[in-house]
């Protein structure tokens, strides 16, 4: 189909008679992204889910539209008002008590790396555990576990695996012979996945 079929459809079909296949080229080059009622006709006239359109996602507002929910939805499911959710949503800024929280992650089905993700504590606990595996991983475990509810043992033996494969890595760099600049390249590359590696880790360590 092209963009002038996928318009056509979406005019005729769902009543949206400003769609041209200008704004389809535009959300094909992400120029522009489809609110929820486009993106629900969009993938009606593409025989396909809203989940499919998008991918993995990412953000509280590409979570929510892969589960089909309206705002007014997940505010009533986590006690907010429509307005300050979507506040929230707009500009990725999450902020709710530990039952609000626990609520949103139900309602949109969030894994414990998607809920750290879609609000906003990627950053923070990146840095968290980048000075854990740089300094005594030991004095990180209670901070770590503040912002991911994992069971003890668990973020204990994460942490020592990230700790030991981190200073592993700038060992065995030096030792084949490779300079400091080797060394550095080898330390920045996994610190750089640092959020990747803690939840590989974690699933390896909890299996």
């Amino acid at each position: 189909m092209g963009p002038e079929h996928v318009a056509y459809g979406m005019r005729a079909s769902y009543g949206l008679p400003y769609v041209t296949p200008d704004l389809i080229i535009a959300w094909e080059r992400e120029q522009a992204s489809p609110t929820s009622n486009e993106l629900t006709a969009l993938a009606g006239v593409l025989w396909c889910s809203p989940a499919e359109l998008l991918g993995k996602p990412r953000t509280l507002r590409e979570h929510r539209l892969a589960r089909g929910l309206a705002p007014e939805d997940v505010a009533r499911a986590v006690g907010h008002e429509v307005v300050a959710y979507l506040h929230m949503e707009e500009n990725d800024d999450w902020h709710g008590t530990d039952r609000q929280s626990a609520a949103l992650a139900d309602v949109l089905g969030l894994s414990l790396p998607d809920f750290i993700t879609v609000t906003g504590r990627d950053t923070r606990l990146a840095d968290l555990l980048r000075s854990a595996v740089t300094t005594r991983w030991q004095a990180y475990v209670r901070p770590v576990g503040k912002m991911v509810p994992l069971d003890r043992r668990v973020l204990e033996h994460t942490l020592q695996d990230l700790h030991q494969n981190y200073q592993g890595q700038m060992t065995a760099t030096l030792s084949w012979g490779g300079d400091n600049s080797d060394s550095s390249a080898a330390g920045r590359e996994f610190l750089d996945r640092i959020v990747e590696h803690f939840w590989a880790t974690v699933q390896g360590v909890g299996s």
